[in-house]
């Protein structure tokens, strides 16, 4: 049951002072059964004219900030103070009528699952189809042992390369290229278990080593990872950059249907062409004593 100290730090810098659009910012982890926010402090600086917070279609928090004043940087600094106990991976337990693949969702659940299970790129010569086909016993496949099989075939055949331009490759280039970020992981195995008829959906949060000691990839920055609807269990998280099953060392903040509604922060300026210089993100998960480390209101606007 280990207590977290998490540092999101996002700065962009400027020739000149801008003047600032609406800013959308996704950075606060999502309490659940197993996991507590304790402290969530949000600085901005400059200090927004108006910070409000919404949950959006799929319950994620979101804060709205909008700003009266120009500068020649923007900071967003999210810290947090929580306690995140993980399920163990033996403790997901699936319907008798699911455990074995081929299975078919209920009909109770199958309305709302559908949008998780259509298909976001073109495959048109089924490359994706092939690939994870393999993995199938003509006599039938137990499901999490085929979901656990997906999940440490991509950590083992493939090369983990950090990558910070914005945007994804497509399924098809990482199977190709056979190398990527954690961000081309999550969307291959998505669009590779949905091929098969499972709901899955993206995840974007933190990644951490809770032993210390399994070398885990992904942090620094944001870290994406994979769930799968699994009758009995539920939402079940796959990571395949880590080759890990279940939430261990794992905080969600976005869970959505496509990877671009999971952008951690975005909005815009306006100024002269040519003013933006850079911008650089922090990341940064301890785990720490139970005892938080500051007492500040959750929608307190300070400076950075």
């Amino acid at each position: 049951m280990p207590f977290l100290n998490l540092s999101h730090v996002t700065t962009y810098t400027y020739k000149q002072p801008v003047s600032f659009g609406e800013h959308r910012i996704m950075v606060r982890p999502r309490e659940s059964f197993d996991l507590r926010l304790l402290e969530a402090t949000l600085r901005i600086e400059p200090e927004p004219s108006d910070l409000r917070w919404l949950q959006d279609v799929f319950g994620n928090a979101v804060a709205i900030a909008t700003f009266d004043r120009q500068a020649t940087r923007l900071c967003f600094d999210s810290r947090i103070h929580l306690e995140h106990t993980p399920a163990e991976v033996e403790h997901v337990d699936i319907e008798d009528y699911a455990r074995i693949y081929p299975f078919t969702y209920s009909a109770e659940d199958m309305p709302d699952l559908l949008r998780s299970i259509e298909r976001q790129h073109l495959d048109p010569l089924r490359q994706i189809d092939g690939w994870v086909r393999r993995f199938l016993d003509p006599a039938g496949t137990d499901t999490l042992t085929l979901l656990s099989d997906i999940t440490a075939a991509i950590k083992r055949e493939f090369t983990y390369v950090g990558r910070a331009e914005k945007g994804t490759q497509s399924p098809i280039e990482t199977l190709t290229r056979r190398k990527g970020t954690c961000r081309d992981f999550a969307m291959l195995m998505i669009e590779a278990v949905r091929a098969l008829g499972f709901a899955a959906r993206f995840v974007s949060g933190y990644v951490y080593d809770p032993a210390g000691t399994d070398g885990r990839v992904g942090g620094g920055n944001t870290h994406a990872w994979v769930r799968v609807y699994l009758p009995g269990s539920g939402w079940v998280e796959f990571d395949p950059t880590n080759g890990t099953i279940g939430n261990a060392g794992l905080i969600r903040v976005a869970i959505v249907r496509d990877i671009y509604q999971a952008v951690p922060i975005s909005g815009t300026w306006g100024g002269f062409p040519g003013s933006f210089l850079d911008m650089t993100v922090n990341v940064d998960v301890a785990i720490a004593d139970p005892e938080p480390v500051a007492s500040i209101g959750l929608k307190e606007t300070v400076s950075c």
